[in-house]
């Protein structure tokens, strides 16, 4: 699975792949692929606290952009990817970027697991949350649920280890929360094609596996 992230990734026009992991299997597998390693700690609180070591090893320069694809995404768009990376490109005051896309079924809009985000009229995010936002006292408007990718300026990954968790963070579980908190700015692109989840269990497994066949 995480091989299949890697070609994707690779699709996407970026400029090097490589997987960050504490794990060597995960490391053994990636490297008989062909693709990057970098070897990092096993006591990371978070992803983008894994991102900014990699980061870090890798030598990267301040102005350089890093998108984030988690491992268990095998379904993710290799434009996706490459459009996160446009946005913060694009956007000068933004820290982080990250996409969204509409949900269509009540399930989803009920589920803590589907995290939602609403943004500005600029398209800058305002706030993600486990529960249904904006709540609509009366019919119509738009949910969007967030897709756990990132691109991120290096520059900012420099000093997010820095940042105090913050009382949101805690409370709804989400780590952008913290970056919301202490004033940066995430940029969200919004995807008009649903963007598949990601493998959480073994059910999800196995209706990606038949997805492929």
């Amino acid at each position: 699975m995480v091989v299949r992230v890697c070609e994707r990734a690779a699709q996407s026009g970026a400029a090097s792949v490589h997987v960050a992991t504490d794990d060597e299997r995960i490391a053994s597998a990636v490297r008989a692929a062909g693709h990057g390693i970098v070897m990092t700690r096993a006591d990371h609180p978070s992803g983008t606290d894994r991102i900014a070591e990699a980061a870090s090893l890798l030598k990267l320069e301040n102005r350089d952009i890093v998108v984030n694809v988690q491992g268990d995404e095998p379904l993710i768009s290799p434009k996706l990817i490459a459009q996160v990376a446009q946005l913060l490109e694009r956007l000068k005051d933004a820290s982080v970027s990250t996409a969204c896309h509409a949900i269509h079924d009540e399930p989803s809009l009920a589920s803590p697991n589907v995290v939602k985000v609403v943004m500005d009229a600029q398209g800058y995010a305002l706030y993600f949350s486990r529960s249904r936002i904006p709540y609509p006292r009366e019919q119509g408007g738009v949910c969007y649920r967030h897709a756990g990718i990132y691109g991120y300026r290096v520059e900012f990954l420099k000093r997010y280890a820095a940042l105090a968790a913050s009382p949101l963070e805690k409370a709804e579980a989400l780590e952008q929360l913290r970056m919301l908190w202490h004033g940066y700015r995430i940029a969200v692109a919004v995807s008009e094609a649903e963007i598949p989840p990601g493998v959480d269990t073994p059910q999800d497994l196995e209706a990606v596996r038949r997805m492929l066949s």
